[in-house]
């Protein structure tokens, strides 16, 4: 386990995965900036709108992680240096998630740190932390599924920006209220939110805990593929 995390870590810190930590930080600052002065009925959740761009860029980064290897071919190479695939896929789920949560912290910390502070100010900006992350582990388990990072980043952003505006077409209003239980797109807004919140479909941590479940979802029907798949 120690040599597969050392070998991700080497790639994650010079690959173009990397990438997505600045895209992430310069969405999470330009939320704060735009914010700054401005009076809303709930600025917590204007400052925290970078957090909608930043999931693409963290996605993108859970895809490429592991979808990049499969494109390049470096995916056998990989496998021929850590034979044990579960290693591999939980090497690269820790890594990932040690890369998203300094700067994930950092950027949302700085978009809420004018704010005055308060429980729900500070439950909105853990769990957007957290949101980020698990984010970033769906895009892993996606790509080790379907093995293309075309395929996979295309899957996890229509059910992140694609699915909610389905769901709005949806002409019945229990069934609407329902599915937006269901997606983990809709969590986004729920997190954010301090005002009003009666309103929301659902709370804030249950609505953590449904894409907690997909992120889960994806990386076990992931692990189970990249076992019983070749190379």
């Amino acid at each position: 386990m120690r040599a597969a995390l050392r070998a991700e870590w080497a790639k994650l810190r010079t690959g173009p995965a990397g990438l997505a930590v600045p895209l992430l930080l310069a969405g999470l600052l330009a939320a704060a900036g735009a914010a700054l002065g401005d009076r809303a009925i709930d600025p917590v959740q204007l400052r925290l709108l970078g957090v909608r761009l930043a999931q693409a860029a963290v996605a993108a980064a859970g895809v490429h992680l592991l979808a990049g290897e499969y494109g390049t071919g470096l995916i056998r190479t990989t496998l021929l240096a850590v034979p044990r695939r579960l290693h591999l896929l939980t090497a690269k789920a820790a890594l990932l998630t040690a890369g998203v949560v300094p700067v994930a912290v950092l950027g949302v910390g700085v978009a809420v740190a004018t704010l005055p502070p308060g429980a729900a100010m500070l439950r909105a900006a853990a769990g957007s932390v957290v949101y980020l992350i698990l984010i970033g582990l769906l895009g892993l388990g996606t790509a080790a599924v379907v093995r293309s990072s075309a395929v996979a980043t295309g899957i996890v952003l229509a059910l992140l920006y694609l699915m909610p505006m389905i769901l709005r077409m949806v002409p019945d209003d229990d069934w609407q209220r329902a599915l937006y239980r269901l997606t983990p797109a809709t969590a986004v807004q729920t997190l954010a939110t301090t005002v009003d919140t009666a309103a929301l479909p659902m709370g804030p941590w249950a609505a953590l805990g449904v894409v907690a479940a997909w992120s889960a979802g994806a990386l076990a029907l992931g692990a189970l593929t990249l076992c019983r798949r070749d190379a």
